[in-house]
């Protein structure tokens, strides 16, 4: 066991409270977690306030390498689908060395942003030709390395790709890196989980997957979280009603069996039945607001997914934004600019502050979405946590019970001093023990596909 922590104020089951102490078992999970209490002479000060890991429930780390260099139009018209073209030909580029030294930066990078969990939603399968690797697994050991050598904890989601569309009976020629069928994946899977790697499974969407592989997956999956890209756009909701009659929520309600281990992912473009659907199944929603906001996805009705009791995770998704206040802030922020009001996620009735009612919500289902059956400052959960840099000049002189509304929407900038994930210190006065070697390697893979 290790010594126990005392932090000054920690954010225990939604309020701040006083003198916590915080104590992990030998396995990294908390073992005792009690407020009022004066240090113990062997306990750890914690440097400022304590707050729980999030998780990132939506990650494909290969895009870290294009992040912020598709900000230009060349021509007329530029949108999600083009977007989607010229991230394929990054796609076509990657190495599996390669894809190791970019998932190790964009976990780090996401440990700096308060996330302690990445969801990965692995698509890039094979070889650059499209052939198998002898280990089918190799892009996805690259991942679990990545993820081991940064410190995060990794959910592995190996994806289920079959075509480019409805009407399509196979994929594009640039997306063959993709192909998968429902037996490949659930055997990936099955090798993770051999491995010890947390794994569950995912499907690409209802554009790019048959009904029978879609069923076939989530019969096969067990108990594990079951990710899927949904109405996302609006021209995947035209298709969707064209090719079976029905919107893509609503076509998933009908006809898979959807419980708590579903998530869907984005579910931007979602009528009030579609959310009553989701809500009554159990299931859960990844929002991923910078990344929605880069392609111009639009916005999804958060209230009504707030009211019905959703369960609610943030993503970074396309790695355009990696910091999990500023995903927060971004799903606010866009409410309030279309609908012309402010604390549009507050309930004045039982959480009237903003920032703590969406932390607790994604709190507990990012949790979820990662396969834990707890998470947050509760007994049994993995010993995660974040503690607030108390120079972070957002927070300087801000009375201690707005600590987290300042942290979410006064632009913190490097607001986690110390980031501790199973019970381990990954990041000491903002520094990773092997940041400047893992930023050298990830300098130089940039450099192998973008040469100057």
């Amino acid at each position: 066991m290790s010594s126990p922590l005392w932090a000054p104020r920690a954010w225990v089951r939604g309020r701040w409270a006083d003198a916590v102490l915080l104590e992990a078992d030998r396995n990294g999970r908390w073992l005792r977690i009690e407020s009022g209490v004066a240090p113990s002479p062997d306990a750890t000060v914690l440097a400022g306030a304590a707050v729980p890991g999030l998780v990132d429930a939506h990650s494909h780390a290969f895009q870290r390498a294009f992040a912020g260099l598709a900000e230009r139009r060349d021509s007329a018209h530029d949108d999600f689908w083009s977007w989607r073209d010229r991230m394929y030909a990054v796609a076509l580029r990657i190495e599996p060395e390669t894809l190791r030294d970019i998932a190790t930066q964009l976990y780090v990078e996401l440990l700096r942003g308060g996330y302690t969990q990445v969801c990965e939603f692995h698509y890039l399968q094979h070889d650059r030709d499209g052939s198998p690797y002898a280990d089918p697994g190799t892009l996805a050991w690259a991942l679990a390395d990545a993820a081991s050598a940064a410190g995060i904890g990794l959910t592995l989601l190996p994806v289920l790709y079959e075509r480019a569309g409805f009407a399509q009976p196979a994929l594009r020629d640039d997306q063959r890196r993709f192909a998968t069928d429902a037996e490949s994946v659930l055997a990936l899977q099955r090798a993770a989980q051999g491995f010890g790697v947390p794994c569950g499974v995912a499907i690409h969407s209802l554009r790019a997957a048959r009904p029978e592989s879609i069923a076939r997956v989530a019969e096969g999956a067990g108990a594990g979280p079951i990710h899927i890209h949904v109405a996302e756009q609006t021209a995947e909701v035209d298709d969707c009603i064209a090719a079976t009659g029905a919107r893509p929520i609503e076509w998933l309600a009908e006809n898979t069996p959807l419980d708590a281990r579903w998530q869907l992912v984005h579910a931007t473009h979602a009528t009030p039945d579609e959310i009553d659907a989701v809500a009554a199944s159990g299931a859960g929603v990844v929002i991923c607001p910078s990344t929605e906001a880069n392609l111009g996805d639009g916005l999804p009705d958060l209230p009504r997914w707030l009211a019905s009791a959703t369960p609610l995770s943030i993503g970074s998704d396309s790695q355009v934004g990696r910091d999990a206040m500023e995903e927060l802030r971004l799903l606010e922020f866009g409410q309030r600019l279309i609908r012309r009001e402010r604390n549009v996620a507050a309930d004045p009735l039982h959480e009237p502050a903003t920032a703590a009612r969406l932390f607790e919500r994604v709190l507990a289902g990012g949790g979820a979405a990662a396969g834990h059956a707890q998470w947050g400052f509760v007994e049994g959960a993995r010993a995660d946590l974040l503690v607030a840099d108390p120079a972070c000049e957002a927070t300087l002189g801000v009375p201690h019970e707005s600590l987290l509304d300042a942290l979410v929407f006064a632009g913190a900038t490097r607001p986690w001093r110390d980031v501790m994930v199973a019970g381990r210190w990954v990041l000491r006065e903002h520094q990773h023990a092997e940041g400047a070697a893992i930023a050298a390697r990830f300098a130089h893979a940039m450099q192998t596909l973008w040469p100057t």
